[in-house]
């Protein structure tokens, strides 16, 4: 007897459809009555995030969604009311508004007006209109808040700052990118050091601060005291920290990632800090820091050599450092040395000696490295990831 696909269990057919991509789940529901039934199992939809252009009404929209089970919802253009959305979904757990310039204090004031539980997920990167107004009516509607997306909202000030560490206790990630008025007052309220007037955010786990230029070690020493869970911290383009604010953070045992990428006061000395001290990191970014050279990788091998990424792009590093690391870092797996312009095919050779692990590096930009020692890099038995960049070959050294 022949059996048909259609002749499957609903279960079964759900079980198919959750295998597919979001267009072809939303086809398959067109083939037949069976098969749509089947395509609107909440199993099929689970995880899925609905990326929709909020410009005219359609009153099926959300009765659909909710029907799929879906609760998380990117809008890619805001021509209607914010409040439509929340409205539609009240039982939405991520939001996405990345990107929606239109976006107001008064749109947002307008939607959040009582509690919301479910919500855990909010992203307003890019939002540049909005300002700690908006901040105040997150922090009392939104307590369950844990994902917490500010990259680029420019008008955010210490003041909003405040009222997160008031209302969001249970926030673990948080990015400020580019909040160029927030200082340590700022950071000191995150950290708790206000208990006064608000109780902090002391269950963050993931801090972005990126090109906040008003940063100072002070900021660090808060962030060592008050924030001991955090896993993943990224001061990248802040100018204002600098060696003796890695004091302040050689001691955060719960610390895995640390980006210093382009924090220009940081040399030798706030490497020998870290090495020193207690962390456990498993990630370093210290590319385009100039005052990094072959002393920072001798610290690097006595102190951090459980890492597994080390990030060193046009940092002032030759072979020689090179030779003072490798033999000490058995758990590296990514190598990044991008335009290091005085490593050679020497260094190349001792990374392939030592290295073993490794299963990425970058050479974009090393011009004095040569087809002999790119022979041997390529030799590694884990190897999947070689970026190459401005690297040449001369005319002789090319294969015929």
């Amino acid at each position: 007897m022949e059996t048909h696909i259609s002749c499957l269990f609903p279960e079964i057919l759900a079980m198919i459809f959750s295998y597919l991509d979001v267009r072809d789940k939303g086809r398959v529901a067109q083939v037949c009555a069976a098969w749509r039934d089947a395509s609107y199992h909440k199993s099929v939809w689970r995880g899925v995030e609905a990326k929709l252009h909020l410009r005219r009404a359609n009153p099926s929209l959300f009765p659909s969604l909710q029907a799929r089970g879906i609760r998380r919802v990117q809008i890619l253009s805001l021509r209607r009311s914010l409040s439509y959305v929340i409205q539609g979904m009240p039982n939405i757990e991520s939001l996405n508004l990345s990107g929606c310039y239109n976006l107001t204090d008064n749109g947002l004031g307008h939607a959040f007006v009582q509690e919301i539980p479910s919500l855990r997920v909010l992203n307003l990167s890019l939002c540049k209109q909005i300002t700690d107004s908006s901040l105040g009516r997150i922090a009392q509607y939104l307590k369950n808040l844990e994902v917490l997306e500010l990259g680029g909202c420019s008008n955010i000030t210490n003041t909003g700052l405040l009222l997160i560490a008031w209302g969001l206790h249970r926030l673990k990630s948080l990015n400020l990118r580019s909040c160029r008025h927030v200082s340590d007052v700022g950071i000191g309220h995150l950290a708790g050091m206000t208990r006064s007037a608000a109780e902090g955010c002391l269950n963050l786990e993931y801090l972005t601060l990126q090109d906040c230029q008003k940063l100072t070690d002070l900021s660090l020493k808060h962030i060592s005291k008050g924030l001991t869970k955090l896993k993943v911290l990224n001061l990248s383009f802040c100018g204002g920290i600098s060696d003796a604010g890695m004091l302040h953070l050689s001691h955060m045992t719960s610390l895995w990632s640390l980006n210093l990428r382009s924090c220009d006061n940081i040399s030798d000395t706030g490497i020998m800090h870290l090495a020193m001290g207690t962390l456990r990191l498993s990630g370093l970014d210290v590319s385009f820091c100039d005052k990094i050279g072959d002393q920072s990788l001798a610290y690097i091998a006595q102190g951090l050599y459980q890492l597994k990424s080390l990030s060193l792009c046009s940092c002032h590093i030759s072979d020689d450092g090179i030779n003072r690391m490798v033999r000490q870092m058995h758990e590296l797996r990514t190598l990044n040395i991008g335009q290091c312009v005085r490593i050679t095919d020497k260094g190349l050779e001792l990374i392939a000696d030592h290295l073993t692990q490794l299963t990425g590096i970058d050479l974009y930009g090393c011009t004095k490295i040569t087809k002999r020692g790119l022979e041997r890099i390529t030799q590694l038995p884990y190897l999947k990831v070689l970026n190459l960049g401005l690297w040449q070959m001369t005319e002789s050294e090319k294969v015929r």
